[in-house]
């Protein structure tokens, strides 16, 4: 599979000056040692770096958003933005997982939609723009595609319907529970993500979101609902 970097950048509208850098925040260790004759580096210590540059950069606009909010609630708030299901659910977003150089065994296992490897690439993508063009350009593409997120509300969710749908069927034994992205509708900038929620095969709730995480809960309460639960 090519990696056009040069059409992510275009997704993204953003043109790096060193593409290099970008090709690195993509690089997995795998690939590098099967390619060892090349000479190339891993994404690791951009990753690093972008780890820094996205709690400074977040918390930075939490300070400024939101200056009646007290320490412990900023605190937590950035938890959920920066933690590793949140910046999955950006990376999918953002179809990094099409452009990670991955070594074959690491292809093969699924590595290509490991959360924790995509949770990785968006860091080290922060860190290599952050090299590239400096902090301003970090928060621009913040505010365009996660600062959003927040002004809607997407980390303030005060019911976890999925937790309380597996409770339910849990108790009731109702039987599996099964979660699935039925389609995908818009460009990278502005996806929607619809999804389904089935028991043991039967459809019972769908759901609609701006990231798959949020679509999921959304099916989550429909089925609820469907249930009579009173949500």
């Amino acid at each position: 599979m090519a990696r056009d970097f040069k059409l992510l950048q275009e997704d993204l509208g953003i043109s790096f000056h060193n593409t290099q850098i970008l090709r690195q925040a993509f690089t997995h260790s795998s690939y590098v040692n099967e390619h060892r004759n090349r000479n190339l580096q891993d994404n690791e210590r951009l990753e690093y770096l972008g780890d820094a540059v996205l709690e400074l950069t977040v918390s930075d606009y939490l300070f400024h958003k939101f200056p009646k909010m007290k320490e412990g609630e900023m605190t937590k708030l950035r938890a959920a933005i920066v933690c590793e299901s949140s910046l999955v659910d950006f990376a999918e977003f953002l179809h990094f997982g099409d452009y990670i150089l991955l070594g074959k065994g690491e292809e093969l296992t699924g590595g290509r939609a490991r959360p924790a490897l995509l949770a990785d690439v968006f860091e080290s993508f922060i860190g290599a723009l952050y090299l590239d063009q400096g902090i301003e350009s970090v928060k621009q593409f913040l505010e365009r595609y996660v600062f959003p997120k927040i002004d809607h509300g997407d980390f303030f969710l005060v019911h976890d319907y999925k937790s309380q749908l597996q409770e339910l069927v849990q108790h009731d034994n109702l039987g599996n529970i099964v979660y699935q992205i039925v389609e995908e509708i818009g460009p990278a900038h502005d996806r929607e993500f619809h999804s389904e929620v089935q028991i043991e095969g039967k459809v019972y709730g769908h759901g609609i979101g701006k990231s798959k995480k949020e679509s999921e809960q959304q099916a989550a309460r429909q089925a609820l609902k469907k249930l009579d639960v009173n949500v």
